[in-house]
């Protein structure tokens, strides 16, 4: 399914209109909306705000980031499927956007249909990582200890649904363990609860948990990614227990289907230049991120794998959505 989506936004790409490509020559004459579905403050917001202020360098417009969080991320996504494919309406969000592609079953747009994928923006890992009490120092040590207690070892996530969960859900398939999850209400949540101990082990993302793996609080065992974390060098990936192993917390830009290609190609071009930017390394290297910049043909099929890849973890979790 995955090469049909990727081809179907290359046609749409290739069949633009000559009108289109006129106005996408004067591209942007008005401000930019970038409509974020969660709420500010976090690890996307932010991301979201630097590339606003290299937008209004880059186009001489502002670009104004518009928090609409709710109904887990699909309030804003829904504004931006219905609104008008002229390149003024972006939404910056993560890899729930294909999570819920199949979480929530009666979504009014399809993630799929509704979307033009510009660029995923940046990749960044979970960590496998356990409460210090936890008597393990690798991901094979883990998995012998839980099969010696098998139900004994709780699991926290962010929440029911979250990439958090469906990190579990996987690594469950892979290693036959049997985490009993205890879903929070958030990433602030789960860390409270692995400081506490309340739970062994959780998958928080790297730039939640890196503070208390430097103060020996919690520690780490692997990162979900198939490349280690330019910010945790040292820690081994599940990948290297369990090919193909791989999860992230992805950040992208969207567009409305029929966006003129031209237009998203503009976007992509800026964001390229953006992430070179002083001020955008220094965030990724703080959030342990790794810049990406991929074309819009390659994140469209990486896109339509990543909405495969979890509607297989979601059906297998039995999960329903929370709203």
């Amino acid at each position: 399914m995955h090469s049909k989506f990727a081809l179907a936004v290359l046609t749409l790409g290739l069949c633009c209109s000559p009108a289109a490509d006129v106005s996408a020559q004067d591209y942007p004459v008005r401000s930019i909306r970038i409509v974020l579905p969660f709420s500010p403050g976090g690890g996307t917001d932010l991301l979201a705000r630097l590339l606003s202020k290299r937008f209004y360098e880059a186009f001489g417009q502002a670009a104004a980031v518009d928090n609409r969080a709710g109904a887990g991320g699909n309030l804003g996504a829904e504004i931006v499927a219905r609104s008008a494919p002229d390149g003024y309406t972006l939404m910056m969000s993560t890899a729930s956007v294909a999570v819920n592609a199949t979480l929530y079953p009666k979504l009014p747009f399809d993630a799929r249909r509704d979307f033009i994928p510009i660029t995923q923006v940046a990749s960044a890992p979970l960590v496998v990582t356990v409460h210090p009490s936890v008597p393990v120092r690798s991901v094979r040590e883990f998995i012998a200890l839980e099969k010696r207690t098998r139900g004994g070892l709780n699991f926290g996530s962010n929440g029911i649904g979250t990439t958090s969960h469906l990190a579990l859900v996987m690594f469950n398939q892979v290693s036959g363990t049997r985490l009993t999850h205890v879903p929070y209400k958030g990433a602030g949540a789960l860390m409270t609860a692995l400081l506490s101990g309340e739970v062994e082990v959780g998958f928080p993302a790297v730039i939640s948990v890196q503070p208390h793996l430097r103060s020996g609080k919690l520690r780490a065992l692997a990162v979900t990614t198939k490349r280690r974390s330019s910010i945790l060098p040292d820690v081994p990936t599940v990948d290297a227990v369990y090919p193909g192993f791989d999860i992230d917390n992805w950040f992208a830009l969207f567009a409305p289907a029929g966006t003129p290609a031209a237009i998203v190609n503009r976007i992509h071009a800026e964001v390229v230049k953006g992430l070179q930017h002083p001020e955008s390394r220094a965030f990724m290297k703080n959030e342990g991120a790794e810049p990406v910049a991929s074309p819009p043909a390659e994140f469209a099929a990486f896109f339509a794998r990543e909405i495969e890849k979890y509607a297989q973890m979601v059906k297998l979790s039995g999960v329903t959505p929370e709203l």
